[in-house]
Parts: structure tokens; sequence; C-alpha cells
């Protein structure tokens, strides 16, 4: 049993619930949760789709700088790796992923929603990577997503000055992707993900692996990855459905299997 994080499922949807009181603070214990999570949801076949929620008031304020501030060099050289690859289980989740965003995501909570593929936030959500506040940077995906998301120059301008960022601004330079009254965030963010409980699935893991891997290389390395996953999923049973469900149906019919 985990003590901080849990995978909560109900029809298709499952929730990574972080609940650690006050404020999600990140700490090692966490941290490894969270891995353990994300690699249920991305195993299990009763999962089509992930929200990642912090409740109500707070997603994930940061890091545990209590436990941080004692860590040295040789400390944070052993554990830094953990510490990136415990969030990039959630980015590596083969499905649609979701972070339902309330209050803070800062630092390492902002960096774990920088790990779904979509961002709905409340109203009242404040994102942002103040690590540079410490003398540190961010140190679990911050300088890597966050540029790849918003560009490089908002990029640096966020983590140069650990600013924070308020939904409307948020949503303005791409941080997030929809900001919905604060009360209305999680089932906005289940909404979403219910779109997917009746999709192809391996149509879906295929896509999202094409454009996430698609990101890292060059043009005509990604169009590559595209081709050999385009070619691939004529073996599935999802193809063989859809398609012969288009035919005699019209499109938007299909009933897939998963498979």
């Amino acid at each position: 049993m985990t003590e901080f994080v849990r995978l909560e499922v109900e029809d298709g949807v499952g929730t990574i619930r972080l609940d650690r009181p006050k404020m999600n603070a990140l700490n090692v214990a966490v941290q490894e949760e969270i891995r353990v999570a994300a690699t249920e949801a991305g195993a299990r076949d009763d999962v089509r789709a992930v929200v990642v929620y912090g409740g109500e008031k707070v997603f994930a304020a940061g890091a545990d700088i209590k436990e941080m501030a004692d860590m040295s060099y040789a400390d944070m050289v052993k554990r830094s790796g953990a510490l990136q690859s415990s969030l990039s289980a959630v980015a590596r989740i083969p499905k649609p992923v979701v972070a339902a965003v309330t209050g803070y995501a800062l630092g390492g909570g902002c960096e774990l929603a920088l790990c779904a593929d979509i961002r709905i936030a409340a109203e009242n959500a404040t994102l942002g990577q103040p690590e540079i506040l410490l003398g540190i940077i961010p140190g679990a995906g911050g300088t890597q997503r966050l540029a790849r998301l918003v560009g490089p120059s908002k990029a640096k301008d966020l983590v140069f000055t650990g600013r924070f960022v308020k939904a409307d601004e948020a949503l303005a330079i791409g941080l997030v992707d929809r900001v919905v009254p604060a009360e209305a965030v999680y089932s906005e963010a289940v909404a979403w993900a219910r779109h997917f409980t009746g999709a192809a699935a391996l149509a879906i893991r295929a896509a999202k692996e094409s454009i996430d891997y698609g990101l890292e290389v060059d043009l005509e390395s990604g169009l590559t990855i595209e081709r050999q996953q385009f070619a691939a999923l004529f073996a599935t049973e999802d193809r063989s459905i859809g398609m012969q469900s288009f035919v005699e149906n019209g499109p938007g019919k299909a009933q897939f299997v998963g498979r």
C-alpha cells in the first residue's frame, strides 16, 4: 500500500491522486509512489486514460525543500536520475494523460503537470519554476519539457526569473490548454479522459509515441517513426473493426476492443 499517492479507477479512467497534506510536496516517497502509480496505470487494461490530480486546493507546490536542503552534491548525483525518471514515468504512460491543476503547481509540481498530454487548470491556478530562487535549476524535466511546450524564450523567462504565472497567462503562452472554474477542474479532466475509454487503444498508443518520440529527433527520423507505427496498426483487430465499420456504417460508429 502506498501512503501519499493512489491510483483510483472508474469506468476506464484512472486517477493518479496525490494526497500529502498540506501542499503535496514531492519528497522521495511521493516521487517513488508516483512512479508506482504511473506504471500500474500504464499496465492495466481497464485503464484507458489517466487524470493526474492533487485535490481541490493544490496540485503540488514543489519538492520537499526541507528534505533536499540536507543533500550534498554526491547525494543528488545519486538521486537526480531517479527524481527525473519518477516523473517521466507519467510522461511514458502509453495512454492519454491529463493534469487537473488546482492551486499551486510549482517547481516539481509544474514539472509533473508538464508530463501530461494536456493540462486543464483552475481559474485560481498558479504555475511556475521558482528553483532559481533557491540557487538551483529545475531538475525533473522543467528546462526541457517547458521549452518544448512554450518555446525557448518564454521558458527562459520563467526559469531565469522564477516568477509565478497565473492561469490566464499560462493559457496565453500555452503552458495550460484550458482554464475552467476551480470546482469544475476534475470533472472537466475526467470528461476529457472519457473520450478515450472506447477508443482504439493501440492506435492511441501509436499516436502518442509517434508525437513524443518524433519531437526528440529530426523530421526525417520522425517520419520514419510515424510510418512504422502506421504500418504496424494494420496488424490490429481494431484496425479491421474500424475500417469495416466505416465501410458499412460511416465514420465514428466503430466498437473497438482494444486489440
